[in-house]
């Protein structure tokens, strides 16, 4: 089962297993001339394919792609550190690790890479401030909290390194892999938190769901919609224009994209999401008659 229709067999809000059916194209439309030239999912899948297998500059070449479609996608520019650190390049993984840690500074992983590269590089002053960074979060966890394992790991690995002045062991593949399955398990249990309000940890789930899938358009749609759920307007709309980057004729971000806009107060701009729905919904189609609904409403129907 693939994320995309593990969500089909649960209740979802009103509206969102709808516009989730819009996949990736919009019902076999032919890409727009704005689509990016390699589908970013689709070169995610074969980086870590080509990353597990140890194909190391075919996977960062893929990596590459991505990241070139969705240079805002922190896992993205991680898993390049990976592949590029397997083919040696040590200071080009440095590179993708930083643009990941800057992106999106939560995860461990990528603070330890990161660390773990400028070991290698001998620059200690630069290891030394990412090893302070991490001792202060693993105090600060103090063992309770859901990364306290990692961040000790991560800690040790460092320390050794620099004590060393030899590259550290490379991280358990549990890791730094996420499998199909799992993906699809986090995509399951996110749609379940979303029904259940449970904003904030569904995010966490779709971030997993990402690392498994890569930058599905259906996954940056339901993180759209979480965003806005959560007040964060300015992410919502990062999302929406990354899964209309990927897949131009993705209904149900194009309809959320509209609904934020009328949110915000941008009409016109909602107006022309509903153009563009109208113009693929030859004989319409519920996201563009719901969106018209937000629209002549001035907001949400239901409220």
């Amino acid at each position: 089962m693939t994320a995309c229709a593990a969500a089909a067999a649960l209740v979802l809000p009103a509206g969102l297993a709808r516009a989730m059916g819009g996949g990736g194209g919009g019902g076999g439309e032919m890409p727009s001339m704005s689509a990016p030239a390699y589908d970013p999912v689709q070169e995610y899948q074969h980086g870590t394919a080509d990353l597990q297998a140890g194909r190391y500059k075919d996977a960062a070449r893929e990596f590459e792609h991505v990241t070139d479609a969705q240079p805002r996608d922190a896992n993205a520019w991680y898993m390049l550190g990976l592949a590029r650190a397997g083919a040696n390049d040590t200071k080009g993984a440095s590179k993708a690790y930083q643009r990941a840690v800057k992106l999106d500074p939560a995860p461990v992983a990528p603070h330890r890479e990161l660390a773990l590269s400028y070991a290698k590089l001998k620059d200690a002053a630069k290891a030394n401030a990412e090893l302070d960074a991490l001792k202060a979060r693993a105090a600060t966890c103090n063992g309770a909290c859901p990364e306290a394992a990692d961040l000790k790991a991560a800690v040790d690995a460092v320390t050794a390194a620099l004590a060393s002045g030899a590259p550290a062991a490379a991280a358990p593949s549990s890791l730094l892999f996420a499998t199909e399955a799992q993906g699809d398990t986090a995509y399951v249990r996110a749609v379940s938190l979303i029904n259940e309000r449970r904003y904030l940890d569904a995010m966490t789930s779709l971030d997993e769901a990402q690392k498994a899938f890569g930058p599905h358009p259906d996954i940056l749609t339901y993180k759209g919609y979480v965003s806005r759920k959560l007040g964060r307007i300015a992410d919502a709309e990062a999302y929406y224009r990354q899964a209309l980057a990927i897949a131009p004729n993705h209904r149900g971000a194009t309809e959320y994209y509209g609904e934020l806009k009328v949110a915000v107060g941008d009409m016109a701009g909602a107006r022309r999401m509903l153009a563009r729905l109208d113009a693929q919904c030859s004989f319409g189609c519920a996201e563009a008659e719901d969106l018209r609904r937000w629209i002549e409403h001035g907001g949400d129907p239901a409220s």
